[in-house]
C-alpha cells in the first residue's frame, strides 16, 4: 500500500512546489515597486503581499491554519515574537500567526542564494550572517532599530531546526537582550503541528493537514536589567516547554521508564 501511495505524495509535493513557484513570480514585482518605498511603508507592503501569496499558497496545498490565543496580543503594542523552529514550514506560518504588517523577521543570510527567491527574501526579513560576530551583532543593530520605529520583530531563538527530540533546543541570547535593551514584552508562540506537515530532513515531505500556532502569555521585561537576561530566557525556555508538552507535540521522544 505505501509503494502505492508514494507515487501520488511525490506528484503532491511536485504540485506544492510549482504553486510556489508560480506565486513568487506574481509577488516579485509588488516587492519590487515596494522596496523603492520608504523603509517602513515599503516594507509593511511586502509583508501583506507576501500574506497574501502565503495564504493563498497554503490553501491551494491542504493546510488550514488555526491560532489559538492563551494571550491575544495587544495589535497597538510591539512585542519581540519568539517561536520554536522545528520545520521548514515555520517560515509561512509566521505570516499565518502573526496578522500585522507592521513586523520584521530575522532569517538566515544562507537564504538569499536562491534565485528570486532570495530578492524577495532580503527585502522582507532583517538578515543575520550567525558566522560571524560582526554579522551578529549588525542583525541585533537593525532588530533594535525596527522596534525604535515602532515595528514589532520575530526570532526564532533556537537559531536552526531543533533536532533533538526533545520539546526545545538550547536558545540563544539575542532576542531577550533586544528585548531587554529596548524595553519590549516577550511574546512565545508555538508551532506545534509543523513537524508532521514537513519534516525538517527534506522539502519533499510536505503533507495537507492542520497547522496550529499557540500564543502563550507574553513576559514584560519592564522592572528587568541586562543582569536578568538569564532568567528571562530560562523564563521563556520554560513557558514554552510546558507548552510543548501539554499541547503533546508530536517530535518529542521521553525516555522509557526504568523498574525499580
Amino acid at each position: 500500500m505505501r509503494q502505492l501511495i508514494k507515487p501520488v505524495w511525490w506528484l503532491y509535493c511536485i504540485y506544492a512546489l510549482l504553486l510556489f513557484i508560480a506565486g513568487m513570480f506574481c509577488v516579485l514585482p509588488f516587492v519590487v515597486v515596494f522596496s523603492l518605498q520608504d523603509e517602513k511603508r515599503g516594507g509593511d507592503r511586502i509583508y501583506k503581499a507576501c500574506r497574501y501569496w502565503d495564504s493563498a499558497w497554503l490553501m491551494l496545498v491542504g493546510i488550514r491554519h488555526t491560532n489559538i490565543f492563551e494571550s491575544i496580543p495587544d495589535p497597538r503594542r510591539q512585542y519581540v515574537f519568539v517561536a520554536n523552529h522545528i520545520s521548514y514550514l515555520d517560515i509561512p506560518l509566521i505570516l499565518q500567526a502573526v496578522r500585522r504588517n507592521s513586523f520584521r523577521i530575522l532569517g538566515k543570510v544562507e537564504m538569499t542564494k536562491f534565485p528570486f527567491f532570495g530578492y524577495i527574501y532580503s527585502r522582507a526579513v532583517v538578515l543575520v550572517d550567525r558566522t560571524t560576530e560582526t554579522g551578529r551583532s549588525r542583525s541585533v543593530r537593525e532588530l533594535k532599530s525596527m522596534l525604535a520605529s515602532d515595528l514589532s520583530v520575530f526570532i526564532f531563538p533556537e537559531g536552526t531546526f531543533n533536532e533533538t527530540h526533545q520539546p526545545l533546543a538550547n536558545f540563544y541570547d539575542g532576542a531577550f537582550r533586544i528585548a531587554i535593551e529596548t524595553r519590549t514584552p516577550v511574546q512565545p508562540i508555538l508551532f506545534l503541528d509543523t513537524y508532521d506537515r514537513m519534516h525538517y530532513s527534506t522539502l519533499f515531505s510536505l503533507r495537507p493537514g492542520a497547522t496550529r500556532a499557540i500564543f502563550l502569555p507574553e513576559i514584560g521585561v519592564q522592572a528587568l536589567t541586562i543582569a536578568d537576561l538569564p532568567w528571562l530566557k530560562a523564563r521563556v525556555y520554560d513557558l514554552m516547554e510546558e507548552g510543548l508538552v501539554r499541547y503533546r507535540a508530536s517530535w518529542i521522544r521521553r525516555a522509557p521508564e526504568t523498574v525499580a
